[in-house]
């Protein structure tokens, strides 16, 4: 997979099979939807190509500062890359990009950059200015300009829409098995190792705190997890918090792992930190003490799911 920034980074004189879309989470009814574009553009003899916008629109045209989203953009295009595109392109959308009219993106874009053969669109795809693009309009252009259109059907959008919601209510109601059902891979946190005020090592269980710098990256529920990271091409299990540390008067939401039979130096790198099971809720603790006997418990716990299930 070529990705490629910004629409004006691409051209093609080989006829395309294009698909447009957000696709965050990269989901099961997604997966469905790319698997039908990459095969049908390989059965033809075309490449294919998914449109996807940065920063989200609605962070854009509605200053929504609340959007959260299940994966940041780096980690959509990994997981894009799994799905035998020939072409991610990555346009960053503005104000400016949404005046766009309808027949100037159609004539524009698809036909005069991405020389488009098939555009297989959702059933209640809308695009340009004011939305005023629909699948009416984008069937009147496909005569003018050459090219097919295929509606995905009303059931399948309806299941993506659905799955995506139900991740994102399971993430945030620790029901993370649900939500990595529903991903078919283990929900995941990326970012920088920060230093922390080195409370865990003191009391035995140092940590590595995980700076996640996205702002609209989605952050399940407060709690233990048990988790994996990739570090140095070794897999890692460890456990992690997320919450602010009431126990010890923590006044801020930190991400904090624990790595097990592991003791290197972290600080700088960036990890990737997959999310396999839930263990409890955060609690605040009378004493460090009955702080230390939980983690252990935690650890025992950890260790034992790990062992018998993974």
């Amino acid at each position: 997979m070529i990705t490629i920034q910004d629409i004006s980074n691409f051209s093609t004189q080989e006829k395309t099979f294009v698909t447009i879309g957000t696709f965050d989470g990269v989901h099961f009814g997604h997966q469905k939807i790319l698997e039908k574009l990459v095969s049908e553009a390989k059965q033809a003899g075309k490449k294919s190509v998914l449109l996807t916008f940065f920063p989200h629109p609605r962070m854009v045209l509605q200053k929504d500062a609340t959007i959260e989203l299940i994966n940041t953009i780096d980690e959509r295009a990994k997981l894009l890359e799994k799905t035998g595109l020939d072409y991610l392109i990555i346009h960053p959308f503005s104000k400016e990009f949404s005046r766009i009219t309808a027949l100037e993106f159609v004539r524009d874009v698809l036909v005069n950059q991405f020389n488009i053969s098939k555009l297989i669109i959702g059933y209640d795809h809308h695009f340009g200015k004011n939305r005023e693009g629909n699948i009416q309009q984008l069937t009147e252009y496909s005569h003018l300009y050459d090219f097919k259109v295929e509606e995905i059907p009303a059931q399948d959008i309806d299941d993506v829409s659905v799955s995506s919601t139900k991740i994102r209510r399971a993430l945030a109601s620790g029901n993370l098995k649900t939500a990595n059902n529903y991903l078919g891979y283990n929900f995941m946190l990326n970012g920088k190792v920060v230093n922390g005020k080195k409370l865990g090592g003191k009391i035995g269980y140092p940590t590595a705190n995980i700076d996640v710098k996205e702002k609209y990256k989605l952050i399940p529920k407060t709690g233990v997890y048990v988790v994996k990271s990739s570090i140095e091409n070794n897999t890692i299990f460890g456990m992690m918090n997320i919450g602010n540390r009431p126990t010890v008067n923590g006044n801020h939401q930190t991400i904090e792992v624990h790595f097990f039979d592991f003791n290197q130096d972290l600080y700088g790198k960036n990890l990737n930190i997959d999310l396999i099971y839930f263990l409890r809720d955060e609690e605040k603790f009378d004493s460090l003490d009955s702080l230390i006997l939980q983690l252990k418990k935690d650890e025992e716990t950890a260790r034992d799911y790990i062992k018998n299930n993974l």
